[in-house]
C-alpha cells in the first residue's frame, strides 16, 4: 500500500498513542514541505499525513477553506490540504479501493478532515444558541473526532467528474441529512431512491474500511470513538 505503515509509526506507551518523532514531512512529494502553511506544517510535524500525498486518486475539496459552508465564511484561512491520522488515512485508502472495485470510474471526494481545535471553537461560537448547535461538537467537552484527525467528511464523484446525488448538499444540517430516516425521506419524495442507494454505497465502503457513520450527517465518518480519541490520541491545537 502507498499509505503509511502504521505499525511502524505508532507505538503505545502506557495506553496512550505516541505519535512519530520524525517529521511526516518526509512523506510529502518533493518540494511539498516548502509549500505548507504554518498550520499545515504544524499538523504534519505532529504526525498527521496529507491525504493527497498518501493517495492522489482521492479528490480533496476543503469546504471550510471557502465561504461556501453552513457558517458562510472562510474558517480555514491557511489550510488547503486534507490531513488525517495515519491510521485513518490508511483506512480511507482502503475505502477508495473498495469503491473503485464496485463502481467503475467513481472515487471519493474529501470535504473536511483534520480540524484544529481553534477552528472548532470558532465554529461553535458561530452556532451557539441556534438549532445548528447540536451538530457542532463543543471544545469544552473535548471536541469531536475531526479535532484528532480521526474523522472525515466524504462523498462520491462519478465517472463524469460530478458528485453523485445524495439528496442534500454537504453541510446541510437538518433531518434530510439523517441516515436513519432515509426510507421515510424516499417515501415522501424528499430524496430519491437513487440518492438513497448512493448513500448506502458510501456507507458500505467506508464501514468495510473501518469507519463508523454518524446518524445525523450522511457525509461524516469516524475512525475511532470519541472516548478512544480522548484517551489515546493527541488533539490538534
Amino acid at each position: 500500500m502507498r499509505g503509511v505503515a502504521v505499525n511502524a509509526l505508532i507505538m503505545l506507551s502506557a495506553g496512550v498513542a505516541v505519535w512519530p518523532s520524525s517529521s511526516s514531512l518526509a512523506q510529502q512529494p518533493a518540494g511539498a514541505a516548502q509549500s505548507l502553511s504554518a498550520t499545515e506544517r504544524r499538523m504534519a510535524e505532529t504526525g498527521l499525513v496529507d491525504i493527497a500525498a498518501v493517495e492522489p486518486s482521492i479528490t480533496v475539496e476543503l469546504v471550510y477553506a471557502t465561504a461556501d459552508n453552513f457558517v458562510g465564511e472562510v474558517l480555514y484561512e491557511d489550510i488547503t490540504r486534507a490531513f488525517l491520522h495515519p491510521e485513518a488515512a490508511d483506512a480511507l485508502v482502503r475505502a477508495q479501493r473498495l469503491l473503485i472495485s464496485r463502481r467503475s470510474g467513481a472515487r471519493l471526494v474529501v470535504y473536511d478532515a483534520a480540524r484544529p481545535m481553534s477552528v472548532q471553537a470558532r465554529m461553535r461560537r458561530k452556532v451557539a444558541g441556534t438549532a445548528k448547535q447540536m451538530y457542532v461538537s463543543n471544545p469544552a467537552n473535548g471536541g469531536g473526532l475531526h479535532n484528532y484527525g480521526l474523522a472525515v467528511d466524504v462523498s462520491i464523484i462519478g465517472p463524469d467528474g460530478k458528485p453523485l446525488g445524495m439528496g442534500t448538499p454537504f453541510d446541510h444540517l437538518g433531518n434530510e441529512s439523517h441516515i436513519d430516516r432515509e426510507e421515510q425521506l424516499v417515501a415522501v419524495g424528499v430524496i430519491t431512491e437513487e440518492e438513497r442507494r448512493n448513500r448506502l454505497l458510501l456507507r458500505e465502503v467506508m464501514r468495510e474500511a473501518g469507519f463508523r457513520p454518524l446518524r445525523t450527517e450522511w457525509w461524516h465518518f469516524n475512525f475511532r470513538t470519541r472516548a478512544e480519541a480522548i484517551r489515546n490520541y493527541r488533539v490538534i491545537d
